[in-house]
This record gives C-alpha cells, structure tokens and sequence, in this order.
C-alpha cells in the first residue's frame, strides 16, 4: 500500500477581501450610486459627498465571515461593538418565559461605523419574537431597553436553556429587520436580524451563567464568548 505523505503546513496563502455586502443593504447602495451620478449632471459639487456617503452605506451593511465556538456551554454575542452595560434587572414582560428573578442584563451598543448583522447567542429554537413599536432616544440611555422601538427573541437550547436578547433601535436607527421567527432552527452563529444606522442589543444571561466580558470591552458578533455555564466570572464583574 502506498504511503500517503502528510499535509504540508503553511503552503496555502489565504488573502485578504473585502467582506461581503448583505443583501438588506443593496437599494440603499443603489439609491445612494444613483444620485452620486445624477449629481454629475445636476451639481458636481456634490459628487465627492455622495460618492463618499454610497462607500458609507455600502460599509454600513457589511457581512463579514465569522467563526463561532462549537461549546454548549457558551453564550456567544450577538452583536458587534461596545459593552456598555453589565447589570442584574428583571426580564422585560415581554420575556415573561425567563422568569421574574433578576437576570445578568450585558448591553451592547452598536455605532454606525460597527457591523450591524446579528447573530444568535447559542444554537437552538427560536421560541419567542415580539415586535414592539416606540421611541427613538439615545440606544446607549438605559430607559432605551423600556421606551425605544425593540424586538425582543427567546432561543432554547438543546438542553432547554433559555436565552433571550433584545434588539434596540436607537436615535439613529429606523428599523429593526428580522431574519427569523417563532418555531425556526438556528445554527450556532447563524444571523437572526439587523438594525439599521446605530443601535443596541441586550443579552440576559441564565441565572447559572457567569459572564466573560467587562465594561469597556468591544465584541465580535458570532465570536466573542460574553457568558459560560458555570466557571469563574470575569474581574471587575458582578454577578
């Protein structure tokens, strides 16, 4: 029998390239495309703003490839940008399913210039979307998770975990999209949804959930572990 020679390790290159746009935002890109060039027969003064401002939206709906962790036992962010809270609070009403005992509450707040896709927390069953309409104050304000236009979902777990997240439009922000809904199997990392133009996204941590992140710090939707069953809570938390 011919041996067969191990693989080599190093020899593939891997190149950089810019992260694919998601379909949510191409009219936006078109609109913006269009009256980039109408302003070259109508006022070229505005050409170079609005050339500018298509490369913006076009950013703004980037959707990059992310790797999510394969573990159980791990609460993965559902969104990019800056952990803003961390705070015990009772669940929204409208997540009655998660019981009425205060739950680790981790806000996450989403600039303009962060990737707005977000993903599920853990792999599971989409149990719960509610829409709610409402204001459109500052995302990073904690009366926002109360008054601002939200959704709030449920995913349980194949071992019958819950894990609820809301999704906060903000000052900026008109639209909430849903990709998902009641009764849909999710993978691990796969996107549920995005808010457009500025936002915030609150994840409640199961009461047997410590959580790996600490004020200040910036998360990967899909990749930043933010809550693990058990272990040992991150310094500077409470829990």
């Amino acid at each position: 029998m011919p041996s067969i020679d191990p693989p080599e390790i190093g020899t593939t290159t891997v190149k950089w390239r810019f992260p694919a746009m998601h379909p949510e935002g191409r009219r936006y890109v078109i609109i913006a495309a269009v009256a980039t060039i109408l302003s070259l027969l109508i006022w070229k003064v505005l050409f170079w703003p609005l050339a500018f401002l298509t490369l913006g939206v076009a950013a703004f709906f980037r959707d990059p490839i992310r790797v999510t962790p394969r573990d159980d036992s791990l609460v993965i962010a559902p969104a990019d940008g800056l952990i803003t809270m961390i705070q015990p609070v009772v669940p929204p009403a409208e997540l009655d399913i998660l019981g009425t005992a205060p739950l680790i509450r981790v806000s996450i707040f989403m600039s303009v210039f962060d990737v707005h896709v977000n993903r599920t927390p853990i792999p599971g069953i989409i149990r719960r979307v509610v829409y709610i309409s409402g204001k459109f104050l500052n995302a990073d304000l904690d009366k926002a998770s109360e008054e601002n236009e939200r959704q709030h979902l449920v995913v349980e777990g194949k071992d019958g975990r819950l894990i609820g997240f809301t999704q906060i439009a903000g000052l900026v922000a008109r639209r909430i999209v849903a990709f998902v809904k009641e009764g849909d199997m999710i993978a691990p990392g796969q996107r549920v949804g995005l808010i457009r133009f500025g936002s915030r996204v609150d994840v409640f941590l199961p009461a047997d959930t410590t959580c790996q992140v600490i004020l200040g710090q910036r998360t990967i939707a899909g990749e930043t572990i933010i809550g693990k069953i058990g272990g040992a809570p991150m310094s500077g938390v409470t829990q």
